[in-house]
């Protein structure tokens, strides 16, 4: 019997075993995504795992578009040249403290959330600041 992976683009994969094909889809990093600032900010987890987003205002980061139980992955978040910029976070947010973090205020200040989807309303992230 031979395994087969057959990639089909868009985040999907079909693994071919005999006569029986099994069909998943996940994210398959290779960069880092950019994620568009705005207002809203919605990361759609099937494009990537890892994530950038620089702020120009105080933002909202919604829940995510497309999360796959298991995924995990990284978003940095980064002040833009003035700083002092907040973020608040959609409910599926989940934070171990139970409260989302309070981001580094320096201009250019670089923190990192790191997440895994337990279900499609339940993220659990965990927050590192003031990275270099």
């Amino acid at each position: 019997m031979a395994l087969k992976l057959v990639s089909t683009g868009g985040g999907s994969a079909t693994l071919d075993i005999g006569s029986t094909a099994v069909n998943y889809t996940l994210s398959l990093p290779g960069a880092v995504t950019t994620l568009t600032d705005g207002a809203t900010i919605t990361p759609d987890f099937a494009l990537n795992n890892v994530f950038t987003v620089t702020l120009g205002g105080n933002r909202a980061m919604a829940n995510p578009s497309n999360p796959i139980d298991g995924q995990s992955g990284s978003i940095f978040i980064v002040q833009d040249a003035t700083g002092n910029r907040t973020l608040t976070w959609g409910a599926n947010w989940d934070w171990v403290s139970g409260s989302a973090p309070t981001l580094s205020s320096a201009a250019n200040a670089v923190d990192r959330v790191d997440f895994i989807v337990r279900s499609s309303t339940s993220i659990q992230a965990v927050f590192t600041s003031n990275y270099s």
